[in-house]
């Protein structure tokens, strides 16, 4: 991308510059893709015995109250900030400290609630900013907006949840359909209060055991990854070309809560039916995808845009599903 700027400032119409020619570059100047390590999620010692459990379990039900894949969900958190450069860049070879350019913002926190159903429809996603009071600007449609002090979700919020995004999807109003609600067991998630209103909308609830999401919840196995490429994708353009206010010390303020709110909106918007229902096929909550597609259809939902070529992405875009969430700190 620098290269290609140079170029046209240059006025060299002819350049390229393409993955080929940006690898012999690196290799002429020393430089190599640098990238922090991580320590992945250690799955418990008796996981086959809870995975199949689990799965017998949503089976059973699935089978027993003959529930439909419209009414099969599942609820994730998805903590983020408001930057979000990726973790990889290029730079000198033994360089023991490498910077990315962000607004310092990067450990500003906040949570997007995802939902979708097994017949790969999604339901609107939730936005809990990290502060005491709505922010004054206009957001965009099929998004709702929550605060709280912390940021994350809590017993008020999942609450807030069921009642305002769960209950008014497709046929869920009025609890005439049974419906199979899955979810991790985060301590506001299995509140006796929370049970009682899963309980209350016809619904069965199936908590993944401890340490098992990224088996069981589809959202972790196929979906929430590419949700976070597109919101990575339009930070990486705005930071690039989009319109800019600074402080009077020359630092650039973040974008708006109304901005991300719309990258949010778009985010999800893109991604497709075939990958919410390959996800729960992936996670065993399904056995069929509609229509007998295969694992080969539409694999293009499954790339991560950005503005690098797609060899380039593939090196750049790391994968944050990695990291084990512990939770905000106050401070921050």
């Amino acid at each position: 991308m620098k290269a290609a700027a140079l170029a046209q400032d240059m006025n060299i119409n002819d350049f390229r510059g393409g993955p080929s020619w940006c690898f012999r570059f690196m290799r002429r100047r020393n430089l190599s893709i640098r990238t922090r390590t991580t320590v992945s999620q250690q799955l418990p010692k008796d996981y086959q015995e809870k995975l199949a459990t689990f799965h017998a379990y949503c089976k059973n039900k699935i089978t027993e109250k003959k529930i439909q894949p419209e009414h099969i969900i599942n609820m994730d958190e998805v903590p983020l900030t408001f930057d979000i450069p990726v973790n990889r860049t290029v730079e000198k070879r033994g360089t023991s400290t490498v910077s990315v350019r962000t607004t310092g913002n990067e450990k500003s926190c906040f949570t997007v609630v995802l939902a979708c159903q097994a017949n790969g429809q999604k339901l609107p996603p939730m936005v809990i900013f990290k502060r005491k009071t709505l922010p004054k600007e206009n957001f965009p449609a099929g998004v709702v907006i929550k605060v709280n002090p912390k940021g994350w979700m809590d017993e008020e919020k999942m609450s807030e949840w069921l009642r305002e995004i769960y209950v008014k999807r497709p046929g869920g109003f009025f609890h005439t359909a049974p419906s199979l609600l899955i979810y991790d067991s985060m301590r506001a998630h299995i509140t006796d209060a929370v049970k009682k209103q899963v309980n209350q909308t016809n619904s069965v609830l199936a908590v993944i055991p401890g340490g098992l999401t990224k088996e069981l919840q589809p959202l972790d196995i196929g979906v929430n990854r590419a949700f976070k490429a597109r919101l990575r994708a339009a930070w990486e353009h705005w930071m690039t070309e989009g319109e800019h206010t600074f402080t009077k010390t020359g630092r650039q303020r973040r974008a708006t809560y109304a901005t991300i709110c719309q990258w949010i909106v778009d985010a999800w918007a893109d991604i497709s039916v075939t990958t919410v229902v390959r996800a729960f096929r992936k996670a065993g909550i399904i056995t069929e995808l509609p229509g007998n597609s295969s694992d080969t259809d539409s694999d293009n939902d499954e790339m991560e845009p950005g503005m690098l070529d797609a060899v380039l992405a593939q090196l750049f875009n790391s994968n944050t599903e990695e990291d084990e969430f512990e939770g905000f700190v106050d401070g921050e």
